[in-house]
């Protein structure tokens, strides 16, 4: 078996009776199966798959109830005959005919993925509100997973896999939502190609897309940091205890505002570096306290500066300057947690 192809779906009887046909004529030149993943589709998809293969090589898998794409993604990788799997939907929205460019650019690479994102790759179709919120998922992605920060669609439905490589970390994927391989570029370490492709329009029935979804991907995505960033918020909300208060105890007792500022500033600094190597990235440490100290300082040096800058500039305008400086420190949050991520407590950028 050459390539298998797996197509996770749900209510997509009318796409399917096209996709296939497709898929068997692109295929026509290599020993291929297609492996629909149905999640009892009420519209009947599972009983039009099941016809198609008496003509086509199709295989049908149908699960008692809707799981979700990811789980369906796994089943379907899991039964595949061939080393090489490509993944995609059965909206028609991933071209059938751009298989064979995922299949030639397989040499040497344990993924390929097909990105809308590089040069060359489009989005047809779709209103600038859904091109925001996916770029702003991809963007909220590259923040919390350090991983994936150098590939430009890994919330790609459309890529191919090399089955031993999946197989070999599938204890470690507890696969939810439908950003299957966004867990799988966090779980593991593979050689990766991203290749551009033209996302185009669906055909039949409706998108999956849903705030439900929204809520399986945040909660992914912190799973997938180890929920650091919810950790680096408790212990920045401490640093904001430790900033504001010395600030107002400073003041009163008749300090400068700049100079009470940066004591303020340098406290909470030291604060948050310390619960943070011990709780946040704890597992993360590498070379002495002192150095880690020292690149913390650096990696938050301009949130320092925002949070400072912006609490002089507050307060020249009239603003209350405990105001002011909660909305400097607001500022420098992400700033902070992006450095303190790549430059203090780094371990991304290796596997790629």
């Amino acid at each position: 078996m050459k390539v298998s192809i797996v197509v996770p779906t749900y209510n997509e009887a009318e796409n399917i009776k096209k996709l296939i046909p497709l898929l068997d004529s692109v295929l026509k030149d290599y020993n291929h199966e297609i492996i629909i993943v149905d999640d009892n589709s009420p519209d009947g998809t599972a009983e039009v798959a099941k016809k198609l293969t008496e003509k086509y090589p199709v295989k049908v898998i149908v699960r008692e109830k809707k799981l979700g794409l990811a789980s369906a993604i796994l089943e379907g990788i899991k039964s595949a005959r061939a080393e090489l799997v490509v993944v995609m939907d059965a909206d028609l929205q991933h071209p059938p005919e751009y298989v064979l460019e995922l299949l030639k650019n397989s040499n040497g690479y344990d993924i390929v993925i097909a990105s809308r994102y590089v040069k060359g790759g489009e989005i047809e179709g779709w209103s600038i509100f859904r091109k925001v919120i996916s770029k702003g998922a991809s963007l909220l992605a590259k923040i919390m997973l350090p991983k994936i920060r150098k590939i430009k669609d890994p919330e790609s439905g459309f890529f191919l896999v090399r089955r031993s490589k999946i197989l070999a970390i599938a204890d470690k994927i507890n696969p939810t939502g439908f950003k299957f391989l966004l867990e799988v570029l966090c779980v593991g370490d593979f050689k990766v190609k991203e290749i551009p492709y033209t996302f185009r329009p669906r055909e039949h029935g409706k998108s999956k897309f849903n705030f439900k979804e929204v809520i399986n991907y945040i909660k992914l995505l912190l799973r997938l940091s180890d929920y650091r960033v919810i950790k680096f918020g408790i212990v920045g909300a401490t640093g904001i205890v430790v900033n504001e208060g010395l600030l107002y105890i400073l003041v009163l007792l008749g300090c400068p505002l700049y100079i009470a500022s940066l004591v303020a500033i340098e406290s909470s600094i030291l604060s948050n570096f310390i619960l943070n190597d011990l709780w946040t990235f704890k597992d993360r440490k590498e070379g002495s306290f002192i150095s880690r100290c020292l690149k913390y300082h650096g990696a938050v040096a301009l949130g320092a500066v925002v949070n400072f800058i912006t609490l002089l500039a507050l307060v020249s305008l009239g603003v209350h300057y405990l105001i002011a400086n909660l909305i400097g420190i607001s500022l420098g949050f992400v700033v902070n947690y992006i450095g303190s991520e790549v430059v203090v407590w780094s371990r991304w950028g290796r596997n790629f």
